[in-house]
């Protein structure tokens, strides 16, 4: 005969089935970035990063590197990486040196990063990886920056306004002359059937007055 479970046993074994039917819903790592990012010569840009788990970051474990190529093609170059005690630490970069600088919050899973002074030769591939055990996917991410040396003027909604009321206002007037014309038209022809009405009505007054008159002449002896 078989003993019953114990009801401490059979709580244990409602909340592993609960934990596992909760992992199974959640999604892998992933991790989000943008395409591109255009940033103007001279300034600062920051190149955003962040990521999703099904676990809490642990930072015993927890791994992330940035790196930067110019092209798909090139060797990556680390800049960065996360160390358990110190956190995010920018790595010796001849091409950065100090200008890079972490910007995120590893609370938010947020390992966003700042260059400063943009140049020219920053334009690249952008590489974020990031490890998160016991999740065993390691994420990555990539973006590329885009230098520029002046940036497109913002578009003037005023302006877009100014012109749709112009040409509405051209359109109105346009159409009011229109209409003005048709009724200067209409009333002078009107006019002119009441000038020839009247003149056919003169016509047969007169005729009728010289019928008339010629009735009453005496006749001939």
């Amino acid at each position: 005969m078989c003993s019953p479970v114990p009801e401490r046993s059979a709580a244990q074994l409602l909340s592993a089935a609960l934990l596992l039917l909760w992992l199974s819903g959640c999604s892998s790592m992933d991790v989000l970035m943008p395409g591109s990012i255009n940033a103007l010569n001279g300034t600062t840009v920051k190149i955003p990063c962040t990521f999703t788990s099904c676990y809490k970051m642990d930072v015993s474990r927890f791994l992330m590197n940035w790196t930067y190529q110019e092209t798909l093609n090139d060797t990556e170059e680390m800049f960065m990486t996360f160390n358990k005690k110190k956190g995010m630490v920018p790595l010796r970069s001849y091409r950065f040196g100090d200008r890079v600088m972490f910007a995120g919050n590893l609370d938010k899973n947020d390992l966003s990063i700042t260059l400063s002074e943009v140049q020219i030769e920053d334009e690249g591939l952008y590489n974020c990886y990031v490890r998160n055990p016991p999740d065993r996917i390691q994420g990555h991410g990539t973006i590329r920056l885009n230098v520029v040396t002046e940036l497109p003027p913002p578009r003037d909604s005023t302006i877009a306004v100014a012109i749709g009321a112009s040409v509405g206002g051209a359109l109105a007037l346009l159409i009011l002359s229109m209409v003005v014309v048709k009724c200067l038209r209409r009333h002078r022809k009107q006019e002119l059937i009441s000038e020839e009405k009247m003149e056919e009505e003169g016509k047969l007054d007169a005729e009728g007055v010289a019928e008339e008159g010629t009735k009453h002449l005496p006749e001939d002896l």
